[in-house]
Parts: C-alpha cells; sequence; structure tokens
C-alpha cells in the first residue's frame, strides 16, 4: 500500500499543475474577499477564517476532475478496475494522493493568506488543524463524484456541482471548531470530533461509492 501510494503521488506530480494551481486559485479567493467586504483589519480579522475555508474548500474541488484522469487518457481504467486487488483499496491510496498533492499545499499556505486576512495567530493554527481533519474528507466526497464524471467528456463542472452539496457539512464543522477555538463560550472539541468522524465515514463510504461506479462504467 506504500509503494502504491508513492507511485501515485509520484504520478500525480508528473501530472503537473495540481498544486500550484489550487494555491494560485485559493488566493484569488482570499485576495477578492477584501475588496468586497472593504479595508476594515477588524472585521476581516473576524470572518478571515471562513474565508479561508471557503477558499481552500473550492481549491479542493477544482483539481478533483485529475483524480482518474490519467486513466481515463491512456485507456488504463479498465485495467485500474479489473486488477487483482480490491478497488475501493486502490481508489482509497489514489484518494491519499491526490490529497498529499492538492490538499496539503492549501494548509501550508494558510499562514501566508491568514496574515493577509489580518487573522491573529490563534485563529491560524485552528484553521489549519481544522483543514488538516476537513480537507480528506472533501477528497473522498469528491472521489465518489469523478468516478461518475470519469466515464463524460469534460465532466469537470459536474463533478463540483455533485459535490460540492454534499460537502457543507464539513464546511459548517470546520469553521465552526474553528470559531470555538476563537471565541468563548464556543466549543472546539466537539465539532471537531464531529469534523473527524465526517473524515472517518467518508473515507469509507467514498471510496466504496467511487469504486462501485467506475465497476458500473466498465461494465
Amino acid at each position: 500500500m506504500t509503494a502504491l501510494l508513492v507511485r501515485e503521488v509520484r504520478g500525480a506530480l508528473r501530472a503537473g499543475g495540481g498544486a500550484l494551481m489550487g494555491v494560485l486559485f485559493f488566493l484569488a479567493v482570499v485576495t477578492v474577499f477584501p475588496f468586497a467586504i472593504g479595508p476594515d483589519l477588524n472585521q476581516l480579522g473576524r470572518i478571515g477564517p471562513a474565508i479561508l475555508w471557503i477558499g481552500a474548500l473550492l481549491a479542493s474541488l477544482l483539481g478533483l476532475d485529475r483524480l482518474f484522469a490519467m486513466e481515463r487518457e491512456d485507456g488504463s481504467l479498465d485495467i485500474l478496475v479489473m486488477q487483482p486487488h480490491p478497488l475501493m483499496v486502490t481508489v482509497l491510496v489514489k484518494c491519499l494522493a491526490h490529497w498529499i498533492v492538492s490538499g496539503l499545499p492549501l494548509i501550508l499556505a494558510t499562514p501566508l493568506f491568514g496574515v493577509m486576512l489580518n487573522v491573529s495567530p490563534l485563529g491560524i493554527a485552528a484553521v489549519m488543524a481544522t483543514l488538516a481533519a476537513g480537507t480528506p474528507a472533501i477528497t473522498f466526497i469528491g472521489a465518489a463524484s469523478a468516478a461518475v464524471a470519469s466515464a463524460l467528456p469534460r465532466g469537470g463542472l459536474l463533478i463540483a456541482i455533485l459535490t460540492l452539496p454534499l460537502v457543507i457539512p464539513v464546511l459548517i464543522f470546520g469553521i465552526t471548531a474553528t470559531n470555538g477555538a476563537l471565541y468563548d463560550p464556543d466549543p472546539f472539541t466537539a465539532p471537531f470530533l464531529i469534523l473527524l468522524a465526517l473524515t472517518l465515514f467518508s473515507g469509507v463510504l467514498g471510496p466504496l461509492a467511487a469504486s462501485f461506479m467506475l465497476r458500473h462504467s466498465a461494465e
């Protein structure tokens, strides 16, 4: 499984552009909000964690169409489905590799973008912790949508349409946990544990649904 993860990470890096495009899109979202809200730094600091979460969520959706893109383009998707290893495990490893290449850079870029939004150091740390707990869930849920769209030409927009409603709970509990770390008496532990539970639940259900859809599309 480790060898497969390393191979998938190398393949995703060779595809190129994923991490950079996601971070640039994240930067674009963070940059646009202050123009709409105005130069009030205190207000930006208050809503900055929510802006960071929305930007990271949208940037995570941006790269989901690449999850099965290489297999679809070189025709190896049928081989992936018919391999002797459990397809769900393969999809799970591909999701982890995709998150390392596309999701992890967003978390690492958060401190810089947080400073741009006047978010406090505690707020930046809370956003990074909740993004680390929640963004894998976005990838797992998006894998099912990517599997549905893999059989369709130019299905990138369809992936975002299918995934966005399903990841709203992740966004809600991510922002709630972040606010809990910043403001009393809002709780942090309960929403953060629910966020982890969502990630664990989607880590099972997402690859399972994606493997089912890939098998169905191969028939």
